[in-house]
C-alpha cells in the first residue's frame, strides 16, 4: 500500500492530523493553487467537545464525527490518506508513515495531544481516558456493564465499587462528565435500574487545584462548584490522585476511595513525531514555534493547535489548548502560505490570538460562560452553550440529529442510546473448535 499521490507543479502541503487545526487548513486550501495531502489515522473528524455526551449515552458517535472524504468530494486538489504517522526526515523533505514515505514542500504538524498520565503507568493501565470517540464508547460500555453487574452482585463492597465513579480533573471535561453522571443518577437509574437506589451511587471529582475550571473566571469556578454540589457530586479540591490499582484510588493526603472506574481527565500532552530533535520540544511535548507557526529551526515545517507552544505578550506560557486557537492559527497560516509563495511580497503576518471566550456545561440549565465583555451563568448560559456547540458541528445532518436528540432529551428526561455494543472479534481456531 502506497500514497500514490500524482506529481504536480503546485507546492505540496502535507497536513498531519485532521483535528480542528488540520481540517480548517485543508478546507481553506481546497480549490487553491496547492496540492494538499491530509493524513490521519482515522477517516473522520471528531468533534471533541461532545465526547462526554457519547460516553453518557446522550448522543450517538455518528452524530459528532464527519468523514474526511465527504468533505472533499468536490476538491480535486485535496487528497486524503489514512495512515499512522511515524517520523519526519527534514533534510529530504519526507514524512514517513505506515503506508510509505511522502515528499512535502510544506509540512504542517497538527497531530494534537493525548491523555497525560504524568508518568504513572499503573494509573494508565487501570483508568479510562476520553480523548477519542472509541474511548468514549468504551466508557459508555463500562458504565452500563457495571450497572448490570451491580444488580446481581450479592457482596456489598463489590456492588459499591461497581456503582461509584471517580473523575480526575476539574477542567471542562471533568466538570461536564461529573454533571452528566449526576443527572444520569437522578433521572435514568430510577427508570432503567429499578433494583438500584440512586443514593447508592457516589460520584467523586478529584481536582489538583483549589477551584474548578481554574482557567476560567473566579465567578465561573464558584458557580460550577455550586452546581456540582447541588447535583450531589462529592468534590475533592486541591487533591491529587497518586495511585489506582483497579479497585482503590489513593489520594495524596492518604485518603482512599473504593471504585472500579476512574475517568482520567487530568491533563493532556502533545503527541510526538520522530525525526525532530528534543530541543524543539517544550514542556508537555509541545513543539516550539515562532509567531508564524514555524517549528524552531525549520522554515517549511509548521505546527498548529495543541501540539505547539507559541508565546505572545498576553500568553507568556503559551496559548490555551482549545479549538479556537487551532482554528485561528490555521486561518493565519493560509494567509502566510500565500505570502511566502510570492517573492518580494508583503511580510508574513504574525499570529495573534483573539480570545472569544470559554464555556462549560454542568447539566440541564446549568452552565458557565466567560466572554471578553460579559460573564454569566445558569440557564441562559446553558442555552448559549447548546447554540454554540450545535453550530460548530460539521454537517447539516449531524446538526439535525444532535438537535433532535437534545430536544427529545429536554422534554422526556430520557434517551434510547443506552446500549452496550462490544466490538466483534474474530474467534480463534481454538475458540471455533
Amino acid at each position: 500500500m502506497q500514497f500514490n499521490i500524482p506529481d504536480s507543479n503546485l507546492p505540496r502541503v502535507v497536513i498531519l492530523g485532521g483535528g480542528f487545526a488540520g481540517l480548517t487548513l485543508a478546507r481553506k486550501l481546497s480549490n487553491q493553487p496547492y496540492q494538499v495531502v491530509l493524513v490521519d489515522k482515522n477517516n473522520y473528524h471528531q468533534f471533541q467537545p461532545l465526547f462526554y455526551q457519547v460516553a453518557m449515552a446522550g448522543l450517538e458517535p455518528s452524530s459528532i464525527v464527519f468523514p474526511f472524504r465527504k468533505l472533499f468530494q468536490k476538491t480535486p486538489n485535496v487528497f486524503v490518506r489514512i495512515a499512522e504517522i511515524m517520523s519526519v526526515e527534514p533534510d529530504q523533505q519526507l514524512v514517513h508513515t505506515s503506508v510509505g514515505a511522502l515528499r512535502y514542500d510544506y509540512l504542517v504538524v497538527a497531530i494534537g495531544a493525548d491523555t497525560n498520565w504524568f508518568g504513572n503507568e499503573k494509573i494508565k493501565s487501570n483508568a479510562i481516558p476520553m480523548k477519542s470517540v472509541s474511548e468514549a464508547l468504551f466508557l459508555r460500555n463500562s458504565i452500563f456493564d457495571d450497572y448490570e453487574k451491580a444488580i446481581t452482585s450479592e457482596e456489598d463492597d463489590a456492588k459499591q465499587r461497581l456503582l461509584d465513579i471517580v473523575i480526575v480533573g476539574g477542567g471542562p471535561t471533568g466538570v461536564e462528565v461529573a454533571g452528566s453522571l449526576a443527572e444520569m443518577k437522578r433521572q435514568i437509574v430510577p427508570k432503567d435500574y429499578k433494583d438500584l437506589k440512586g443514593d447508592e451511587i457516589d460520584i467523586h471529582l478529584v481536582h489538583g487545584n483549589d477551584r474548578l475550571l481554574n482557567t476560567m473566571s473566579p465567578q465561573a469556578s464558584a458557580k460550577a462548584e455550586q452546581f456540582l454540589r447541588e447535583l450531589g457530586v462529592q468534590l475533592w479540591l486541591d487533591k491529587v490522585v497518586t495511585d489506582f490499582d483497579g479497585e482503590t484510588v489513593t489520594i495524596n493526603d492518604g485518603s482512599t476511595i473504593r471504585t472500579n472506574k476512574v475517568i482520567w481527565a487530568a491533563g493532556i500532552t502533545g503527541n510526538r513525531i520522530g525525526g525532530l530533535p528534543d530541543s524543539v520540544y517544550a514542556r508537555g511535548n509541545r513543539l516550539k514555534v515562532n509567531a508564524y507557526n514555524q517549528v524552531e529551526g525549520y522554515q517549511n515545517i509548521l505546527a498548529l493547535g495543541d501540539v505547539c507552544i507559541q508565546t505572545e505578550e498576553k500568553f507568556p506560557n503559551g496559548h490555551p489548548q482549545v479549538a479556537q486557537v487551532a482554528i485561528q492559527q490555521a486561518k493565519n497560516l493560509v494567509k502566510n502560505l500565500k505570502i511566502w509563495q510570492k517573492e518580494g511580497g508583503p511580510a508574513p503576518q504574525p499570529f495573534r490570538y483573539k480570545d472569544l471566550g470559554s464555556m462549560a456545561t454542568i447539566g440541564r440549565h446549568r452552565a458557565v460562560v466567560d466572554l471578553p465583555f460579559w460573564k454569566f451563568q445558569g440557564a441562559f448560559a446553558w442555552f448559549a452553550w447548546l447554540f454554540v456547540h450545535l453550530f460548530a458541528i460539521l454537517g447539516a445532518k449531524n446538526k439535525v440529529f444532535v438537535f433532535v436528540n437534545w430536544v427529545w432529551n429536554y422534554f422526556t428526561y430520557d434517551q434510547s442510546l443506552r446500549l452496550v455494543i462490544r466490538p466483534w472479534k474474530k474467534p480463534t481456531l481454538e475458540e471455533r473448535e
